[in-house]
């Protein structure tokens, strides 16, 4: 029982977390535009050119070369194969979940979906982990030092929006 409250309550930590990060960005940080051929930055026939968000952000901040531009995109092309069918699974899990928000409710039933869901998150997270470090180790020192201090910059702004939260929710009220 406690090894499928544990993943319920990692799999909500990781969507918690996902929406503090995409919540955090900021002007002074504002994010790239999307490639103009591709619907977006995922999709489409520049998958993973130029148009893959690691590596327009690479591009842009740290100045990846050539080279090193080739060398990710074939890393982010190989993964994709292990990282479709578990988005897939992902998805098959959310629309199973629908059917008991909208139907009647089981809770047996939800929590093993969720279960599922939450393994299914840990195994994403497991390869997403991977490939990013495969992606660090192609960088320069330079670039890898660079990249601390931007991720560094980011922390910190999250952590000042976290501690002006409770400050701006008691504004709006």
């Amino acid at each position: 029982m406690k090894s499928i409250r544990f993943r319920f309550l990692a799999a909500a930590l990781a969507v918690m977390m996902g929406a503090a990060i995409a919540k955090s960005q900021t002007a002074d940080s504002a994010p790239l535009p999307p490639p103009a051929a591709a619907p977006g930055p995922m999709h489409g026939p520049d998958m993973f050119g130029m148009g893959h968000p690691v590596l327009r952000f690479y591009a842009k901040e740290l100045g990846i070369t050539d080279d090193q531009k080739v060398a990710m995109k074939a890393v982010l092309q190989k993964e994709h194969a292990a990282m479709h069918p578990l988005m897939q699974q992902m998805h098959q899990l959310d629309e199973q979940l629908k059917t008991y928000v909208e139907g009647t409710y089981d809770a047996t039933k939800v929590q093993a979906l969720v279960s599922a869901q939450a393994q299914t998150l840990v195994d994403m997270k497991v390869q997403e982990a991977r490939v990013h470090n495969e992606l660090y180790q192609m960088l320069t020192p330079d670039q890898q030092a660079k990249l601390k201090e931007l991720e560094a910059q980011h922390e910190a702004r999250m952590q000042q929006r976290m501690q002006n939260a409770p400050a701006n929710d008691s504004q709006e009220q």
